[in-house]
């Protein structure tokens, strides 16, 4: 397992928008999909509860954790924008998050 640590955070679904929000990561650009890799993501999922439209989102990351850097990144910045419309956004596109801190683990 070696430095492993996760990181959990909650995002807000637009309205009517479940099934193209599942969709898109459905068909993840596969660009994508490795630039997270290469940022040191081991894993990554996103729940949606149905009632709220809340996202939840957990990573577990790898000692060489460059998670920081994405913001940064011409692919990351066309995914947002790709994104923008389904969900609540900053002023850049990027995703409006609240870090959701561990309490319990087992």
């Amino acid at each position: 397992m070696g430095n492993e640590y996760v990181k959990a955070f909650r995002m807000q679904l637009k309205p009517g928008y479940e099934a193209e929000y599942k969709k898109r990561h459905d068909e993840i650009w596969p660009e994508l999909a490795e630039l997270l890799k290469n940022a040191g993501i081991l894993e990554y999922y996103i729940f949606l509860d149905e009632e709220t439209l809340a996202l939840f989102a957990f990573q577990k990351l790898g000692e060489n954790d460059r998670t920081a850097n994405l913001a940064s990144l011409p692919i990351m910045k066309k995914w947002w924008d790709y994104m923008a419309g389904l969900m609540e956004v900053n002023d850049d596109n990027s995703p409006k998050t609240v870090s959701c801190p561990e309490i319990f683990r087992l």
